[in-house]
C-alpha cells in the first residue's frame, strides 16, 4: 500500500461520520449480537462504525482503504442525570451539534454549540493520527451527559 494520504484521510472520516451515525444513515446487519452497526464507502475508502446500548453506549468506528485497516477510534458514553436529560435529547442534541461541526471541515479541534436550552461542548488534543478527547452536555451549567473518545492511525 502507498503512503496514507492524512488530508485524504482526515477528509474520509469527516464524510463517514456525516453520512452514518449524524446524517441517520442506513444500518446494516448487525456484527454482533445487539450492535448497531453502519457503514460509507467512497472508492478506495471504507469506514464502519459498530456500537452497543442506547443510553448508555460503547463503540468503535474503523477506516479501511483498499481493504486495509488504517485508522480507529474507540468511545464511551453516558447519561449522567436521566432525570434532566433522555438520550432521545442527547442523541438530537449530537447530531445537531455534530452536523455543525462537520460543516467546518473537521472533527476535531475543540467545540461548542447551543440546541435549544442545551450546550454542547467537545475538548481534544491530537490530530487524527493520534488524539483523544472528551464531549459532554450541559443543562443549566451541569453535565447531563458525557463521552470519551480516542484513536488514530492504525499500523501493521
Amino acid at each position: 500500500m502507498t503512503t496514507l494520504d492524512l488530508t485524504a484521510l482526515h477528509d474520509f472520516i469527516i464524510r463517514a461520520k456525516a453520512a452514518t451515525y449524524v446524517g441517520s444513515g442506513q444500518k446494516l446487519l448487525p456484527y454482533r449480537l445487539g450492535s448497531h452497526d453502519l457503514q460509507f464507502v467512497d472508492g478506495d475508502w471504507a469506514y464502519h462504525d459498530s456500537y452497543l446500548g442506547e443510553r448508555d453506549f460503547i463503540g468503535e468506528e474503523i477506516v479501511y482503504r483498499q481493504q486495509q485497516v488504517v485508522w480507529g477510534m474507540n468511545y464511551f458514553g453516558y447519561i449522567l442525570q436521566p432525570d434532566r436529560i433522555s438520550s432521545a435529547q442527547a442523541g438530537h442534541v449530537i447530531k445537531v451539534s455534530l452536523t455543525r461541526l462537520y460543516q467546518e471541515n473537521r472533527f476535531l479541534g475543540g467545540f461548542a454549540s447551543t440546541v435549544d436550552d442545551l450546550r454542547y461542548v467537545d475538548t481534544n488534543t491530537g490530530d487524527v493520527s493520534l488524539f483523544h478527547g472528551k464531549e459532554w452536555i450541559e443543562h443549566e451549567g451541569q453535565i447531563v451527559y458525557e463521552l470519551f473518545y480516542h484513536g488514530g492511525l492504525v499500523k501493521s
